[in-house]
């Protein structure tokens, strides 16, 4: 038998369906890679092992009957640390929230749970995830598998070291700006964000029509399962989509050919590392070379990042406004940054940033839709940086939007948008490329990044590699 970390969700529950493996082996291999692994990267900032065994053996003994609660029972996952989980606390990468256990579930948390998931730990985060790399003052620094040097971006960089390293085979993450992706991108490892509101989420926070809950997995077909739980209803989520009772999976093998595929290799002008820009065009021939119909094309949404950090940083002053101000002083200066940039931004610019210029990019992607099934674009215009730096380079200006142009306009839309691995650049580290979808067409993104998957198999570490 291979390594018991590093097999599929879909591998583990045929293995435990034939009586073949236990989840209580499952879990002691997830917590062996834990030991062995996680002091190189940081990616957990609570480990639970004493319930996470306890619920195997539950596992175990429902898998003995013949019923297990769900198409996950046993599965080993880990939860983002800005998500509520029933019996752990919420620290959210601050040293301002306190260490009491929640005492309820998250819905993605809770459709976990409730189909039987091991949850085994919690991966860190930014503080309040604020960025798109992942380092707080709570937790300190996390690091990428391929390179303990550099950063595995953010916000959900502890999941995304996890999900590489085989510590955990189920990672929930979240993205309110690229913060499934750009980690996902950085680190090898597949990673889609579900068209908003597909994933109900609660409680809500001042970035709640950006944000997005979804799957960080090793495989595609990984992710189509873990859609499968975590897309079924909450009703403390109001903007939830009408729950749709299907399968992810059904269809996954269908293939590219015939499709109509747009590549913008710059989305309107962003400057693509010249080795990135490589792997990413070989990445689009694949396409060709299995049928789809592949041209450039230009959105025509022009530049949304002003629309962006107009709206996200107003987001940041109003987090930052619910801490006690005395408080402040524990807080990533960064973000105290970000807030006061927020709060000095004028009403009215909020409100036309939030409802009339955001709705205008929404509709010209859907007019753009019209015309091609699917976009692809880089992921990233660069391969990961210096772990514990919020940019890459000395002195490079602004804020972490600067270097993630091709992530926030698909959260402006709520677009589906998945991150899949597509090469590696000469010094090592992974390349992503991006594919987008019309509003609810989750399925047909899913569909195309397992057609590329299964022409360019991805690859995992076999542990962290120092640079």
């Amino acid at each position: 038998m291979p390594d018991i970390a590093r097999l599929s969700a879909a591998e583990l529950v045929g293995l435990y369906r034939r009586k073949q493996l236990s989840p209580v082996e499952a879990a002691r291999a997830a917590f062996g890679r834990i030991a062995a692994c996680d002091g190189a990267v940081n990616a957990f900032c609570l480990v639970d092992e004493e319930g996470a065994r306890a619920a195997a053996r539950a596992s175990e003994e429902r898998w003995r009957r013949g019923e297990p609660l769900g198409p996950v029972d046993g599965v080993p996952a880990t939860i983002k640390d800005l998500v509520l989980t029933r019996g752990w606390p919420t620290r959210r990468g601050s040293k301002t929230t306190d260490d009491q256990p929640s005492e309820e579930d998250a819905p993605p948390a809770a459709r976990l749970r409730e189909s039987g998931a091991v949850l085994i730990g919690k991966t860190t985060t930014p503080e309040l995830g604020w960025k798109g790399v992942t380092d707080s003052p709570l937790t300190g620094i996390t690091r990428n598998p391929w390179n303990t040097r550099m950063t595995p971006g953010g916000s959900s960089g502890g999941a995304a070291a996890a999900c590489a390293l085989g510590m955990g085979t189920l990672h929930l993450g979240s993205d309110a700006g690229g913060s499934i992706r750009i980690p996902a991108g950085f680190t090898g490892v597949f990673g889609h964000k579900p068209s908003f509101g597909r994933v109900p989420t609660y409680p809500p926070n001042p970035n709640h029509t950006l944000a997005h809950a979804g799957p960080m997995t090793r495989t595609v077909g990984d992710a189509a399962l873990m859609l499968n739980v975590l897309a079924r209803p909450d009703a403390r989520d109001w903007f939830a989509l009408p729950y749709e009772e299907r399968d992810y999976r059904v269809g996954l093998e269908g293939g590219v050919a015939g499709l109509r595929l747009a590549f913008s290799p710059t989305l309107g002008g962003a400057r693509v590392d010249p080795e990135v820009a490589e792997r990413v065009a070989g990445a689009v021939r694949v396409f060709e070379e299995l049928g789809a119909r592949v041209e450039e094309a230009d959105l025509g949404i022009g530049n949304t990042e002003k629309i962006f950090w107009t709206i996200y940083f107003g987001a940041a002053a109003a987090l930052v406004a619910g801490i006690p101000a005395e408080k402040h002083s524990l807080i990533d200066p960064g973000l105290i940054e970000v807030a006061r940039e927020g709060a000095a931004i004028p009403l009215l610019d909020f409100v036309r940033a939030s409802v009339t210029e955001r709705a205008a990019a929404g509709r010209q992607m859907k007019l753009f839709h019209q015309a091609y099934d699917l976009l692809l674009t880089p992921m990233l215009p660069i391969p990961a940086f210096e772990a514990g730096k919020e940019a890459p380079g000395e002195g490079r200006p602004g804020r972490w939007v600067k270097w993630t142009p091709f992530t926030y306009p698909f959260n402006l839309t709520g677009q589906p948008a998945c991150s899949v691995p597509c090469g590696f650049t000469s010094g090592g580290l992974p390349v992503g490329l991006q594919i987008v979808g019309p509003m609810h067409a989750d399925a047909l993104v899913l569909r195309a990044a397992r057609a590329f998957e299964s022409a360019r198999p991805f690859a995992m570490p076999e542990g962290p590699r120092e640079g």
